[in-house]
């Protein structure tokens, strides 16, 4: 017979043997073991379901939920021309680009290059619109705090 790596033969000690079953039974004697099929034969009642949660809130009319962009981009194409930027801007606050929104918005972002965009969310935090590319509009998101200067039009 064959445990834990050794063979059992007439030179090992059959203590060894005796405790090593002793530890084995008392290792798995207090662990709660149940059957499976237990509920399907009635000798236990099942255990009682959680509560279900509240329904959710219909949506707002436009989307806005379950991944999908709320709302739709602009039919047309923003202005063919690039904004005077601004000067003074230290930061961009939401109280800011509230105004801007369902506007054409120039966005001078603190790395990269500008862009139009269509505002249709402004949180505490971050603003969510439609973005052109230059020759279609597509869905974006961004940080406040990358924002250096913009123009609403």
């Amino acid at each position: 017979m064959y445990i834990d790596g050794f063979y059992r033969n007439d030179e090992l000690n059959e203590d060894f043997y005796e405790n090593y079953y002793d530890k084995l039974e008392e290792t798995y004697k207090f662990q709660n073991f149940t059957c499976p099929f237990q509920y399907l034969y009635g000798q236990f009642s099942p255990p009682p379901r959680p509560p279900m949660p509240p329904p959710r809130p219909p949506m707002p009319p436009g989307g806005g939920g379950g991944g999908r962009p709320p709302g739709r981009p602009p039919s047309g194409r923003p202005p063919s021309y690039i904004p005077n930027k601004s000067p003074g801007i230290k930061a961009v606050n939401p109280g800011s680009l509230r105004p801007c929104l369902y506007r054409f918005v120039y966005i001078w972002p603190r790395n990269g290059r500008g862009f139009w965009a269509w505002i249709v969310f402004v949180g505490r935090n971050s603003v969510s619109g439609w973005r052109w590319t230059g020759r279609r509009w597509i869905y974006f998101g961004m940080d406040l705090r990358r924002i250096e200067s913009f123009v609403c039009i």
